[in-house]
């Protein structure tokens, strides 16, 4: 089984072909494809890590859409003294699935 370990949004994931991540948002659109730069390769036995023979490995993905992550919202609160703040956030995601890993 070949996987890499890809950086992906300040985030590192496991990747193999046929799989689909979801990203922080890359600007480009649905459609497209993006490369994403290996970390480490696992092939069978064979695991690669040295940064010489990583500049070799391309893995490349293709943007299914751009989507908005889940809502959270943030509360505080003091007793006893008014006060309270409420506060919302959505993050900009992108779903991508990997294509290949050369």
């Amino acid at each position: 089984m070949v996987y890499a370990i890809v950086r992906a949004g300040g985030r590192q994931e496991k990747v193999s072909v046929g799989d689909f991540v979801t990203l922080d948002r890359v600007a480009v659109g649905a459609g497209s494809t993006i490369e994403l730069p290996a970390l480490l390769l696992v092939d069978g036995d064979k695991v690669t890590s040295e940064a010489d023979a990583l500049s070799k490995v391309t893995v490349t993905a293709e943007v299914i859409e751009n989507l908005r992550g889940p809502k959270i919202v943030i509360q505080k609160f003091k007793n006893k003294t008014g006060y309270k703040k409420r506060q919302g956030f959505r993050s900009e995601l992108t779903k991508v699935k990997v294509t290949s890993i050369a």
